[in-house]
Formats: C-alpha cells, structure tokens, sequence
C-alpha cells in the first residue's frame, strides 16, 4: 500500500512535466525566407562551444538557438540591430549589428560564466561565500552546484560557519537547528524575503529538495531590517531563481536505502509580452526502516513482559513511514512599466508521518501517527524606480491554512519487535488524543529602499504577521476545551540608515519596534488546568543596532555588528499546544545584546586561491522563555512557560577553503560555542543560589566541525562533460544530555562523540543537461546520534538522475 501511494505521486508529477514541458522553437515566422543571415558559434570562455544558448535580435521575432556545437543561424530583413545572446549561468552579451540586403555576416561570441552581484550578495560557482560589501555577519551558499546531489536545503547549510543541524531520525524526522547556539524559535526561515511562519511542516528545511533554490543567505545573530523579523539567533533566507527565461524544465529523481524516493519538477516560461508562468512540485517518501541498537522488552506468553537493560538488539524500525508532496504554482507579468514582476502564486502541501519514539529510543510506538495539509495563495509585487528614480519597493502577502491530525488512539502497546501487546484497555500508546488543529496565518511585507545620491540609503520595512488557531478533538482532554480561537498579531517596522563613502568602508544604522496582540483562553486554576476564561495582552519594545565594514587591505575585510534584539512569545508559549503544553499569556519578549567580530581575507596567486575567516560571537539573553516539566496526575506530565533565565554565550569560528585551476576544492569549519547559565538564583525573587550558576547549558553541542574535499575532470569522455567527486566529513564532541555538575561522571547521561563520512560521485554530460550521482552516506557505518538515544540511519546509498533544459 505504501509503495503503491509513492508511485500514484510520482505518475502525477511526471504526467505534468510531459504535458506542459515539451520544448519548441521555430526560427522562421511565416514561411518568408528573409534576405539576410547573421551567423557564427557561442563559446564560453572556460568550456568552448555552448550549446542550447540563446541568441535574438533585440526587440523583433528572430532569433535561434545554439545546436551541440555552439552554432546559430538567424534570417532577418536589413537594418540596424542589437544582437543579445543569453543562456543559463552566463553573462548576458549585446552587439550591434548591421545587415544590408543579400548580407551573409558571421558572428561567433564568447561569454562569461555568470558571478552574480545582487545587492550586496556575491556569489560564486565554488560554494560558500561572504555577503561582499555588507557589514553583516553573513554567507551565501550556491545552491546551484549541489542540485545534482539529493541533499534536502538543510544539508547544504552544514558547511555555514556556527551552522548545527540536529535531527530525530530519518527523512522527514524533526528537525531542530542552530546558528551559535540559538535554536529553534530563535532562528526565523524566509522564501525570497518571505516570513515562513506556520506554512506546516512539509516545508521544513529538510523536507525541501536544494534544487528549489538558487542560493541560501544566512545572517548570524543580527539581521537586517529588510527582513523584519524577531529572531534571536539569525536568518535564513532561501533565493529562487527569479530570472527571466524564455523557457526551463528541470526534472530529477532518487532512488536509495530504506525505500526512500524523491522528484522534483520545475518549469515554467516568459512570453514576448512580459506574461511568465512557472510550477514547482516536489515529494519525499522512505520507509525508513533502518536498524538501531537498543534495549527490546519482551512479551511473556504469561501476560507479563522483561527487559534486560545490559544486552542492546539490532533491531528495524517499523512504524516511521514518512512522505510529503508540495505543488508550487505562480503565473504573473515581469518587466512591465508598472510593475518589475508582479506575479500571484498558490501552494498544496501534504504530509503523513508515522512516529516511532518518544523523545528517547526506549519508548516505541506501533500506531501512533500524524497527518496533515496546507492551502496558501500569495502575492508578489516588486518595482524600481517607483515614482522617482531610486525608489525601489517590494510588497508580498500570502494567507496559510493549515490543518494537522494527531491521533494515537491504540488500545495495544509495542516493542521493537513490532510485537503489540493488549494494554488493558488504557487508550492511546502516549497521550489518548485524536485531535485536529486549524491554524490560518496571514503575512504581509512591504519593504522601500531609497538611494539618497552616491553616499546614502534607507530601507523602511513593514511585517504583520497574524495568526488564529482552533482545535477540536474527537475525546476528552483535561488540558484545553477547545472553544476559543487563539490569536496572536504581531507587528514589526524597521527603518535603516547606510553611509557608504568610499568603496574601503561603510556603516549601517537602525530601529526596529515590535508590537503584539495576543487573545485567547487562559486557565484561572492554581494548578493551570481548567477554569478556562478569555484573556488578552499587548507586548511593545524597541530594539536597535548599527554595523559597520572596513576593508584594511585589498582581499582583508573587518566586520563589527550590534544589535539589541527581541524575540516575541509564540502561540505555544503563549496558549499551549491544547496536548500536553500550558502557555503563559503574561510572557514578555527575550531580550539579547549580539555582537559580532570577524576577520576575512581573500588571494589570488595564478590558478591558487586562497580564503580564510575567522569570527568572534557575544550574546547576552535576558528574560529567556524557558520551558518546564510538572507532574499532573499519575504518570501523566505536561510542560508550561515562563522568563526566567539570563545566558551568556561566547564562541568563534574558523573557516579555511583553498582550491587550484578549477581542479580541486578542499575546505572546513571549526566551531566552539560556550553558553552558560548566568541566572543566579532559583526564581525570581529567590536568595537561594541555583545548582546551575554559571554551569554549561545542557544538551547543546559546543564543539563542532566539518571538512570536505571535492575533485573536478573537465571534458571528461567528451566535451563539455564534468565527473566531480566529493568527500565530506563532520564531528561533534560529546556533549552532556543534562547539567553536567549534577551527578557522577561514570553515569552521566551523554551524547556520544560522532564522526560521520560522505562520498559522492557525479557526472554531468552536456553542459548540465544530463547529470548522473551515486552517494554513500555514513561511509564508515557509524552510530551517530544528534539528540540521546536517538541513532540515526547507518550506511546508506542512493542515486539521482537529472536533466534540465532551458534557455
């Protein structure tokens, strides 16, 4: 049944691109055989003859298309043209040409691979790079160079320097990420500078494959106002391809261990008249049924049951079947008088998701299981010189509606034998629940920037984003009675200010205010449980910062930033999860003061290149949202909210890449983050000092690194064909489960050290067009865990075919 589910996705998505992708081009109009020629050969500069490159007559209906050896032919009547030759990743090229009648000219051109300067984002075809110019901490990851491999975008961001990714277990497991130590509702994500907050889960990053961006931003600790957002920790923003094409489809498929299937799809195309249209669609499917190495309790044939906790059995997951399909789809107008693009866009999204565990290996599930979909039309608006010259203005809105099923509803309980086990009629294997939450967000961002002359810039920045949440449930919960919507608005305007008066510096200026409505049912009951009644709060703060860059010598870059950020409450927080989680509508904002320090420096000598870059992190987080555990009857816990907590964190990184003629690529990271509890006493308003003054954060990796190697044969068995094989490589020291002054060394709960291998093989032939890869994962066959107990897959395999076409 699962496999018949996974092929039924993959005959949709295959039907679309044979229906909609099949490419034309016709070089004549009319039948008229015109009485001049222009013709001659495209050459890159690095690769020779460029096939599938277009080549027009600017502003008329004549053009070709570059055959496999780089030629084109063009009939036009006489006159006075400008000749423009464009294809994917190369610079743009115009000449002026002028043909008389019975002219038979011949042309060949040569043009560069493309470097991208988009604002203050340069980015390059070898992989990470810094945000050029800008004073901000931040990197550019080239998405593009990683879409034959079948990474999810979360894979790709593990090369980013204080980049940590944990997850619970297989494709589709949960996903919690890091930069410097901040976390979760610390890190905010964006799609093309759009906040991503409640879009569910099948757009988590790693449910989403790297081929659907072009480049990743990541901005550490503090964040531009352009992105009007309230995260601690800092941003990442995915880059799509927003390029004009006249045509594209690009279309891929993996195959590999645990039954795991993946595709993607995306085409699209831009008429004459400015009219575009593009689809996104993609999905996931695993079986997931790896082994792991745990404690497995038997079943008696007496009714009883026994575990020995001293013998651990290789044991197959059986209940962790994950799969998502998403459909991406935008139709608009580009390049009008009006507008540079605006363009309306609607998404689907679905997920199923069986889970296996608790939050440790020991607790296993046989039924349990979670469920969902997500509707959302959007808006995009963008045009420069709006009005007067300089003013550029992007204005997006969407609207997300989003339903998730929790059901575990057994009557039976299982072991890691898949055996199940009648449980005396007690219901459900953790909490009795089958529960559905409808959640509807609307976002909206308006942002202006404005060049004042040479030397000065402002941006203004808008984000609303609003949320509402109603539950029901089909049994009885003691936590929630679900008949009251839960709302939360939060409204958030930055302004900014940069003097840029030389090339060598530049310093950045700004403001931001927060404001947040929050309304919703909140217990009145000592015990936080029951006696629900309607309550409401209002939460205001200003947050400010300022960077600056200075470029001491030519390829040595000096960055500073500070900012004194806030991070709201969420509706969790605020509300509870109507499961197992109280929220605390009297919450206030975390505060932090993040400062950042870095060092780059860049060289050139002949085909050697050399980077290296090194950053200094503070952050000081006060009023910290800390979350804790209360016993509420019997064996049955829940979780509630409140500020309490300072934590200080001091860290750096190093990152060192160094790569020769376009041959070989070699490069890592070296990450140690130091964040301690520097609350003093046990609550507010306490003398008593805490057991955990001044002790290590608990449960948090603090030292980490990643290296990888990447080899390159051009031309190889023929022109134009690329084999790339890369090995990459990370560690993670062993990190404490919890404080780690509490108890004795020899049986202190730990996450074991891990170092993890990879191997991957490519072969793209024709410029890209056909790509082939085959990727060992876990090459040694390691037993690595992010979080306690929690093994993640052993050695797995798996290939991708790819093929694109576009001009």
């Amino acid at each position: 049944m699962k496999r018949e589910m996974f092929y039924r996705y993959l005959s949709v998505l295959c039907g679309i691109l044979l229906f909609f992708c099949e490419p034309t081009f016709s070089q004549h109009r009319g039948g008229r055989d015109y009485p001049c020629m222009i013709s001659g050969k495209v050459l890159s500069v690095e690769d020779g003859a460029l096939d599938f490159a277009t080549v027009y007559l600017k502003g008329t209906a004549f053009g070709s298309t570059t055959n496999g050896e780089g030629i084109y032919h063009i009939k036009a009547p006489a006159g006075t043209y400008t000749l423009v030759v464009s294809a994917v990743g190369y610079k743009t090229v115009e000449k002026s040409v002028v043909l008389k009648d019975g002219d038979r000219l011949k042309l060949n051109i040569k043009i560069d691979a493309s470097v991208e300067q988009l604002g203050e984002v340069v980015v390059y075809s070898s992989g990470v790079t810094r945000v050029n110019k800008s004073a901000f901490n931040a990197v550019a990851i080239d998405a593009k160079s990683l879409h034959n491999s079948t990474q999810a975008l979360s894979d790709a961001l593990v090369k980013v320097p204080g980049m940590k990714l944990r997850e619970t277990g297989g494709v589709g497991s949960d996903l919690n990420l890091s930069i410097d130590g901040f976390t979760g509702n610390h890190v905010k994500l964006f799609i093309d500078g759009v906040p991503q907050e409640g879009v569910g889960s099948s757009f988590s990053l790693n449910n989403i494959p790297v081929n659907f961006a072009e480049r990743i931003e990541v901005y550490r600790g503090v964040v531009p106002v352009g992105f009007g957002t309230d995260a601690l920790g800092g941003v990442i923003n995915i880059v799509t391809n927003k390029t004009r094409r006249r045509w594209f489809a690009d279309a891929s498929y993996s195959y590999g261990s645990f039954n795991t299937h993946k595709s993607y799809v995306n085409f699209g195309q831009t008429f004459k008249n400015g009219l575009m249209y593009e689809i996104n669609a993609f999905q996931n499917y695993s079986d997931n049924d790896y082994h792991v190495d745990t404690y497995v309790e038997h079943f008696n044939a007496d009714g009883t049951s026994s575990t020995n906790t001293e013998l651990t059995e290789h044991v197959k997951r059986f209940n962790d079947t994950y799969h998502n399909e998403a459909i991406i789809g935008k139709v608009g107008l580009v390049d009008k008088k009006f507008a540079d693009r605006l363009v309306l866009g609607f998404t689907y999204s679905h997920m199923y998701k069986e889970i296996q565990t608790g939050v440790i290996q020991s607790v296993v599930f046989g039924q349990k299981h979670r469920k969902g979909y997500s509707l959302m039309p959007s808006l995009e608006y963008r045009k420069r010189d709006l009005f007067v010259k300089r003013l550029n203005v992007t204005l997006t809105a969407n609207y997300n509606h989003n339903i998730t099923q929790n059901v575990d509803t057994s009557s039976y309980r299982y072991n890691w034998l898949g055996e199940s086990k009648y449980n005396n009629g007690t219901l459900g294997e953790q909490s009795y629940q089958n529960s559905e939450f409808k959640n509807t967000n609307w976002n909206a961002t308006f942002t202006a920037t404005y060049q004042l002359g040479e030397q000065h810039s402002f941006v203004l920045n808008h984000v609303l984003n609003a949320m509402k949440r109603q539950s029901k449930s089909n049994v009885l919960s003691s936590i929630s009675d679900y008949t009251e919507p839960k709302i939360t608005r939060k409204n958030i305007t930055g302004l900014s200010y940069r003097f840029t008066p030389s090339e060598k510096w530049n310093l950045s200026a700004f403001g931001k205010m927060y404001n947040q409505y929050n309304a919703g049912s909140v217990s009145t009951n000592s015990t936080g449980i029951g006696d629900y009644e309607q309550s409401e709060s209002r939460l205001t703060s200003f947050g400010y910062g300022a960077a600056g860059t200075y470029f001491v010598l030519k390829g040595l870059q000096a960055k500073l930033s500070y900012e004194r950020a806030y991070r709201l409450p969420t509706t969790d927080e605020l509300f509870g999860d109507d499961d197992l989680e109280m929220g605390a509508i009297d919450l206030d904002p975390e505060k932090s003061d993040n400062l950042n320090l870095n060092l780059s420096y860049s060289k050139r000598l002949g085909k050697h290149e050399f980077y290296v870059e090194g950053s200094l992190i503070y952050r000081y987080t006060q009023d910290y949202i800390r979350r804790t555990t209360s016993k509420y009857t019997g064996n049955t816990y829940y979780a509630s909210y409140q500020n309490h907590g300072k934590v200080e964190t001091k860290g750096f990184n190093v990152s060192l890449r160094y790569s020769y003629g376009g041959w070989v690529s070699l490069g890592g990271t070296y990450n140690n983050i130091n964040m301690r509890n520097r609350e003093q006493y046990v609550t507010e308003g306490s003398s008593l000092v805490s057991l955990y003054y001044n002790v290590r954060i608990p449960n948090q990796p603090y030292t980490y690194a990643n290296a990888d190697i990447s080899f390159y044969w051009r031309n190889c068995l023929g022109k134009g064909n690329l084999l790339t094989l890369t090995y990459d490589n990370s560690y993670v020291h062993s990190f404490p489960l919890y404080w780690e002054n509490i108890g004795s060394s020899s049986t202190k709960k730990r996450v074991p050290e891990q170092f993890a291998q990879n191997l991957e093989l490519t072969y793209s032939l024709k410029k890209g067009r056909y790509n082939f890869s085959f990727e060992c994962k876990n090459l040694a066959d390691a037993k690595l865990y992010d979080n306690f107990s929690l093994q993640k897959a052993g050695r797995a395999f798996y290939g991708k075919v790819r093929v694109y076409f576009g001009q």
